[in-house]
C-alpha cells in the first residue's frame, strides 16, 4: 500500500515511458531533406515540423493547418505566398528560437540539390524572402499545384536550424535539430536510433518519454519481439494473410491506412533490350497485375490504373491498363527480332515487401521468354544503385502528396532523370510528356490542368516507360496500450505520428 501512494504522488516522467518501436531496415539518412526510406521519414516526421502540417491521422491535402506558421495568404494569382510564424518556437538543444531566416535557410536548402533529395520539387520557388523575423514571402514563377505541401512537414517542408546545421555541414546527418514533439538522442548502426521527448515542444511535452527506434530485418524476429511484448509497435508485413492472422492476436490492433506506396515496375529505356518499345510493350502484357494483387490482397494492395497512383487529384484512367496477353507478348518479343526471348537485369531490394513481389513478376516474364536476372541486395544499397542508374528494371513504391504534379514530375519529367544534376526518381528516362506536365502548372482552370494531366498519362502509357502494378497500404501493428492520440486514416510520413498526445499505458 505504501508502494502504491508512494506512486501515484510521483508526477509523470518519474517513471520513464519508453515506446519500443519495430522498424524493418537501417536508418541511412535522419537529414529530412534526404530522408526518402520509409525507415528515415519516419523518424522525420516524428522530429521536424513544416510551415503548415497534415493533423495527425491524416493525408488528406484538404486538411492542411498551421504548424510553424500560424497564417498565410496567397495573391490571387498564386504567385506570391506569405507566412506569419508562431511566436518563440525552440529548436531542440541550445540553437535558439525559429526564425524568417531559419525558413528561407531550410526551403533554400531543399531547393538544392547539393543539400535536398527533392530540389526538383522546388523548380518553380522564384525567391525565398525574410521580410522581418516573423514573416516569410514565397515567390514562385509558375502557380504551383498543392503547393502547401512543399511547405508541409513531409520531405523538403521540414524545417531545419539554420545554425545547427551550418555548424554541422555533413555531419548534421548524424545529428539532426528540428522543432517536433521528440528530438535526437543516439543512432547505432543497424540497432537503434533513439529520440527523447521534447519538454519545449511548443504544442506541450510529450506522454511519452522517449522511442527506441529498432532495426530488426528478419520479419519473424520483429514478430517475436512483439508477441513477447518488447516492441510495442511494429512495422508490419503488407500481406493480407499476415493482416488477419496478426488482427485475431490478444490486445492487437493493426493499422491499415494511407497513401498506399505506388509500385511500379520502371522500364529503363536507355538499356537493351528495353530501348525498343516492342520489348517494353511485352514486358507490359507479360505480367499479370490480378494475379499480383491476389498474392498481395486486395485491402492492403489495390489495382492501379494509371501512372498517377490512385485517388491522387489528377488521376486519369481513360486510356486503360496493359492486358494481360502472354501470347500478345511472345508476338511482340518476335516483332523485334527476339524469337527466342530477351533477358535483363533488375536491382532487386531483400526487403520483405519487394522480393516476394519480384519473384512472382520474375515468374511471370519467364512465360513468355524473358528473362529478369535479379541482383538482390540490402535495402540501402539497392537505393543507392538505382540512383546510379545500374539496374535495367526498377520496381519502386512511393508516396508522394496526392495531386498528379508531384507524382508526374518526380518519376517521369526529364527533370527528374537518375544521374543528372536534378535527377530524383525517374528511373525510365522518360521525356514523352514533359510539355502537358508544365502545361497542367500554368493552366489558368481545372478543367484545362485536368486535360494536361490526362494528356501526360497518355503519352506515359504509349511510351510504356513503366508498367503500373497496386497501391501498397501502410501496414502497422500496435498493442492496446499504445493510444496514438487521434484516428488515424493516413500519414504521409508512412508511420503512424507519435505526438504529445500519444500514451502508453502498459
Amino acid at each position: 500500500m505504501l508502494a502504491a501512494t508512494v506512486t501515484a504522488a510521483m508526477p509523470h516522467g518519474a517513471f520513464a515511458e519508453t515506446l519500443n518501436v519495430g522498424i524493418n531496415s537501417d536508418v541511412t539518412n535522419l537529414d529530412p531533406h534526404r530522408a526518402t526510406a520509409t525507415t528515415d521519414k519516419a523518424l522525420a516526421g516524428w522530429m521536424f515540423n513544416g510551415l503548415v502540417r497534415f493533423p495527425p491521422g491524416s493525408a488528406n491535402p484538404a486538411d492542411i493547418e498551421p504548424d510553424l506558421a500560424e497564417s498565410w495568404e496567397a495573391s490571387e494569382d498564386g504567385l506570391t505566398w506569405t507566412f506569419t510564424l508562431r511566436e518563440d518556437v525552440p529548436f531542440h538543444g541550445a540553437y535558439g528560437t525559429v526564425t524568417a531566416e531559419d525558413v528561407v535557410y531550410s526551403l533554400n536548402r531543399a531547393a538544392s540539390t547539393d543539400t535536398s533529395s527533392f530540389a526538383g520539387d522546388y523548380a518553380a520557388f522564384e525567391s525565398i524572402e525574410a521580410v522581418d523575423p516573423k514573416t516569410v514571402q514565397i515567390t514562385l514563377s509558375t502557380p504551383v499545384a498543392g503547393f502547401l505541401g512543399l511547405v508541409a512537414n513531409y520531405h523538403g517542408g521540414n524545417i531545419v536550424s539554420k545554425a545547427a546545421a551550418e555548424e554541422m555541414g555533413e555531419s548534421f546527418n548524424n545529428n539532426p535539430v528540428g522543432t517536433g514533439p521528440f528530438m535526437f538522442e543516439e543512432a547505432v548502426t543497424q540497432q537503434y536510433v533513439s529520440l527523447a521527448a521534447n519538454p519545449d515542444y511548443f504544442r506541450g511535452a510529450p506522454e511519452i518519454d522517449d522511442i527506441r527506434y529498432r532495426i530488426i530485418p528478419s520479419d519473424s524476429s520483429r514478430e517475436l519481439a512483439f508477441q513477447a511484448g518488447e516492441l510495442d509497435l511494429i512495422y508490419g508485413k503488407r500481406e493480407q494473410r499476415w493482416v488477419e492472422q496478426t488482427a485475431a492476436a490478444e490486445d492487437t490492433t493493426i493499422d491499415v491506412f494511407l497513401p498506399g506506396e505506388y509500385r511500379t515496375l520502371h522500364l529503363n529505356m536507355t538499356h537493351e533490350p528495353l530501348d525498343d518499345i516492342k520489348v517494353r510493350q511485352a514486358v507490359a502484357h507479360a505480367i499479370n497485375v490480378d494475379e499480383i494483387v491476389t498474392f498481395v490482397g486486395p485491402d492492403v494492395g489495390p489495382r492501379g490504373c494509371s501512372v498517377v497512383p490512385t485517388g491522387y487529384l489528377g488521376e486519369n484512367c481513360d486510356v486503360g491498363t496493359y492486358e494481360y496477353d502472354p501470347e500478345l507478348a511472345r508476338s511482340l518479343l518476335e516483332e523485334a527480332g527476339h524469337p527466342d526471348g530477351v533477358s535483363f537485369t533488375a536491382i532487386v531490394s531483400s526487403n520483405a515487401s519487394q522480393l516476394p513481389i519480384m519473384e512472382v513478376i520474375q515468374a511471370q516474364l519467364s512465360q513468355v521468354g524473358i528473362t529478369m536476372e535479379m541482383n538482390i541486395v540490402d535495402h540501402p544499397t539497392y537505393h543507392e544503385q538505382i540512383r546510379q542508374d545500374a539496374s535495367d528494371a526498377v520496381f519502386y513504391g512511393a508516396a508522394r502528396f496526392p495531386v498528379a504534379d508531384s507524382y508526374l514530375t518526380q518519376f517521369y519529367h526529364s527533370n527528374a532523370i537518375v544521374g543528372t544534376d536534378t535527377g530524383i526518381t525517374n528511373f525510365s528516362h522518360c521525356d514523352v510528356a514533359d510539355e502537358a506536365i508544365e502545361a497542367a502548372r500554368t493552366a489558368t482552370s481545372e478543367q484545362e490542368q485536368m486535360a494536361s494531366w490526362a494528356e501526360a498519362q497518355r503519352l506515359i502509357h504509349e511510351e510504356v516507360c513503366s508498367v503500373p502494378l497496386f497501391s501498397l497500404m501502410q501496414v502497422w501493428a500496435r498493442h492496446d496500450a499504445l493510444d496514438y492520440g487521434y484516428e488515424l486514416n493516413g500519414a504521409l510520413n508512412l508511420a503512424p505520428p507519435i505526438t504529445e498526445n500519444t500514451t502508453l499505458s502498459r
